[in-house]
């Protein structure tokens, strides 16, 4: 089976903007899997968001720490959605990865799946001189993992599939703003925290060379073919 994925970076965009984007996409390879089409297209798209908190599909709305109205003063956009997981951040500075693949064409299940992701976020981090860890009872990557005082959340997982095609994904705190965190229980967690590779190295890291590091990681991770096209809406 094929392993060509189209790559595109979204840049900065609203969650509202990208979640149409990724539906429509991930309807269209469950259709043309469906339909058993050759060659069916596949898709790998990196952006950032503008300030959002997203609740997954089984989060605990108790968890968002503030009423309504102080995210509408703050500019915080609230959605939820139709992931796994629970509340999380979405902003600036935070790497968001969403493949719409078919994870057939990839040998894998779910379980396999969300393993490989951690492993492409445990690589980028690698890459910084970084140890990211996987925790058996929680998703995501996480620093000091064994010491759970000092355990830190540096990307947290959620994702959708159906037909084994899937859709959300992965949030990597680059450069992102902390403090946002402070107004959640972050993925249900009240007494875990959040890092970002800045924290960890003490200075701000080149956005650019993040999304790079991490394409690399999931073309090895994956073994995917990737092809690239300018944002397509």
């Amino acid at each position: 089976m094929s392993r060509k994925v189209i790559f595109e970076n979204l840049g900065r965009i609203r969650y509202q903007e990208a979640w149409d984007y990724q539906e429509k996409l991930f309807e269209s390879v469950v259709r043309e899997k469906s339909e058993k089409k050759e060659g069916k297209e596949q898709y790998l798209l990196f952006c950032e968001h503008e300030h959002v908190y997203t609740l997954g599909k089984h989060g605990d709305k108790q968890n968002l720490l503030i009423a309504h109205h102080v995210c509408e003063s703050k500019h915080i956009d609230l959605h939820t959605i139709d992931r796994g997981g629970d509340i999380t951040y979405h902003g600036p500075g935070q790497l968001v990865v969403y493949p719409i693949i078919d994870l057939e064409s990839f040998g894998m299940g779910i379980k396999s799946y969300i393993s490989a992701l951690e492993d492409a976020v445990i690589d980028t981090l690698a890459s910084y001189g970084m140890k990211g860890e996987k925790d058996e009872k929680a998703m995501g990557v996480w620093i000091d993992v064994a010491d759970p005082p000092k355990a830190r959340k540096i990307c947290a997982i959620g994702v959708r599939a159906s037909r084994f095609v899937t859709m959300h994904g992965l949030a990597l705190n680059a450069n992102t703003d902390l403090s946002y965190f402070n107004y959640i229980n972050p993925c249900g967690f009240r007494d875990r925290g959040v890092t970002s590779i800045q924290k960890e190295l003490g200075h701000e890291v080149d956005f650019q060379e993040v999304c790079h590091r991490m394409k690399e990681a999931f073309v090895n991770r994956f073994g995917m073919e990737l092809s690239y096209r300018l944002k397509h809406f």
